[in-house]
């Protein structure tokens, strides 16, 4: 369903929104536009009304997530591949673009809560946020981001929007999106993998198979306990040989069970901020 910003009305405060702030900001680079403070602000603002949010945080990366390159030192070296080999024109225009960035943080935190740490992504603040959202007043979260890694944090509460597709990710929407149910979707992940992060998957493995085992064995957790299973396909054979793969991508990706971990003791500013901010 696309989302139209015209429906403007009462702020519900029991409303939050979580934006990913520089997933949010990438529009401006493929863009080129190395002026984007106000026009960003104005983006939120329409957000948080078409929304009728009465509450927003706003989380960002700072640099590779040391949590998860501690567990795989190759996660998302293909990014830091394909910036090397960027031209020196290029090299301006993204340099450019995060000094512009860093004065949008700025500005913005001089309106809304923003949370931000070393060596640590948006994704995990999400999910951690998520985790603890019942022991607050908001009935409904809104996550603001074009990455379907957030999905693994949709419930009956918690929704995501895209606004490079503009298009609304729910707990009632979701079989329009994905074939698969949504405790399923972090299991096909697992054996799929994620090229974008670097992270492998099972050889012979794409998603239709992966859904097929989880549907068969259960759980990419109760597939790996299941192992090894006797077949002649090929893909099979190489299943028989991946759970240390996939326990490993467990680690890497299920938000939801490793994003304490992966904060570390940030966590405690996390709690402290929904503490003063949504109660």
């Amino acid at each position: 369903m696309s989302k139209s910003f015209d429906n403007i009305s009462k702020t519900q405060e029991s409303t939050l929104l979580v934006i990913d702030a520089l997933n949010l900001a990438y529009r401006y680079l493929h863009a080129k536009s190395n002026n984007f403070v106000e026009d960003y602000i104005r983006v939120v603002e329409s957000l948080k009304k078409s929304y009728k949010a009465g509450k927003v945080i706003i989380v960002a990366d700072k640099g590779g997530s040391s949590y998860r390159k501690n567990l795989y030192p190759e996660y998302k070296a293909n990014r830091k591949e394909k910036y090397e080999k960027q031209t020196e024109e290029e090299k301006r225009q993204f340099n450019a673009f995060f000094e512009e960035f860093e004065k949008t943080l700025l500005q913005l935190e001089t309106i809304y809560p923003v949370l931000r740490f070393d060596k640590t992504e948006a994704d995990d603040i999400a999910a951690y946020i998520v985790t603890k959202i019942k022991k607050y007043p908001i009935t409904e979260v809104w996550l603001i981001s074009s990455d379907k890694d957030w999905d693994l944090l949709i419930n009956e509460q918690v929704n995501r929007f895209s606004y490079v597709t503009r298009k609304e990710i729910t707990f009632d929407s979701w079989h329009t999106h994905y074939d698969c149910d949504i405790e399923e979707y972090i299991s096909i992940k697992c054996l799929n993998g994620d090229t974008g992060d670097n992270v492998k998957g099972v050889k012979g493995i794409g998603p239709k198979r992966a859904l097929e085992l989880v549907r068969e064995y259960g759980s990419a957790l109760d597939i790996v306990a299941s192992l090894p299973i006797k077949s002649k396909y090929k893909y099979i054979q190489e299943l028989n040989t991946s759970g240390d793969l996939i326990m490993l991508n467990y680690e890497l990706m299920d938000l939801i069970s490793c994003c304490g971990q992966a904060l570390g003791d940030n966590r405690f500013a996390i709690d402290k901020l929904m503490d003063e901010y949504l109660k």
